[in-house]
């Protein structure tokens, strides 16, 4: 019978990382210098976490899920992605500007036959003071106007900026230019994806001299130049109450803040849950099934899990995901 599920992350070296992995969230990730992702859950081949806990350990997600298929991810869910595991969950910690880049849509990616587009939300942990980002177009905008200040080396002129605190949420639907500043950890949900189309990296170089790759044209046909009313997800959390944070056709997040006992019924849910702990711990008790949440971890629920209990120990946020 399955159980919750958990995983070893993997650690990713990055020129823009910092130290904040393991001095907020406590994973080791010696001996990267700039550790600057952590891929918590991926189904993203050669690249993919393997189970921690239990009779699977040591299994890679998508075996497990081409064995167990529907039980695992829920029936819906298999009959749309099969044997492709649909979320990638991160956690970012930014010590310097990432590049300003764009993800495609499903649309572009399939004539692209680069698998799945990329739709992906932040969850900000942490934040130091001043600490911003930049999502979408601070102006209405159209191609020409845009590849005029790309041009001229002014993007930033025209780009939204946004200055974030500790619990901002920023929703990033495929199409819109965006890039994250120093100072920021945060939860990154996500499609399972890998495919970025990078706009401009600050004219910067790695240690043997040489600058990134840019992707002018592939980007251009990614971009979603329609305007948005605001880039800021707005959202009220309640203790011991669900808070809504996305609801898109990749994923459904809700926010956990719990100090009490608190019951799930997932039986009219026909999709796997992931748990991702941002703040706090508790114990997960399903059955006879009892697993530890703690912060910078996920535990995944799979379909055939109808009933859980959260302890927290005393208190605890969590991201709660599904697909919908």
């Amino acid at each position: 019978m399955l159980y919750p599920l958990k995983f070893k992350p993997v650690f990713k070296d990055k020129i823009w990382g910092g130290q904040k992995i393991n001095t907020k969230l406590g994973l080791d990730f010696s001996p990267l210098p700039n550790c600057g992702e952590v891929w918590a859950l991926s189904g993203v081949p050669d690249c993919q976490t393997i189970v921690s806990n239990g009779f699977l350990e040591g299994n890679e997600l998508n075996e497990i899920l081409e064995i167990y298929m529907d039980e695992l991810v829920g029936e819906k869910v298999y009959s749309i992605y099969e044997n492709e595991f649909p979320i990638l969950i991160k956690f970012i910690d930014a010590n310097d500007y990432l590049s300003i880049q764009v993800h495609p849509d499903d649309a572009l990616a399939a004539r692209r036959k680069i698998g799945k587009g990329k739709t992906e939300m932040w969850y900000i942990l942490d934040a130091e003071p001043g600490a911003e980002l930049i999502s979408g177009f601070n102006r209405t905008m159209n191609a020409a106007t845009y590849l005029e200040f790309l041009n001229q080396k002014r993007l930033k002129e025209i780009l939204n900026v946004e200055k974030v605190h500790r619990g901002d949420a920023f929703f990033i639907p495929s199409g819109r230019v965006h890039a994250l500043g120093p100072g920021i950890l945060l939860a990154e949900i996500q499609q399972t994806s890998d495919t970025t189309y990078r706009i401009y990296d600050w004219d910067r170089v790695d240690s043997q001299g040489k600058s990134r790759d840019l992707h002018t044209e592939l980007a251009l046909e990614a971009i979603d130049f329609r305007p948005v009313d605001s880039f800021r997800t707005k959202y009220r959390s309640v203790v011991n109450k669900p808070a809504t944070l996305v609801d898109c056709p990749f994923f459904t997040t809700n926010l956990l803040e719990l100090d009490r006992e608190t019951h799930k019924d997932y039986s009219a849910l026909d999709s796997f849950v992931l748990y991702i702990c941002v703040e706090g711990k508790a114990e997960i008790i399903t059955g006879e099934e009892r697993v530890s949440l703690t912060i910078g971890e996920v535990v995944l629920l799979p379909a055939t899990i109808d009933e859980v209990s959260l302890f927290p120990d005393p208190n605890i946020k969590v991201l709660e995901v599904y697909i919908p």
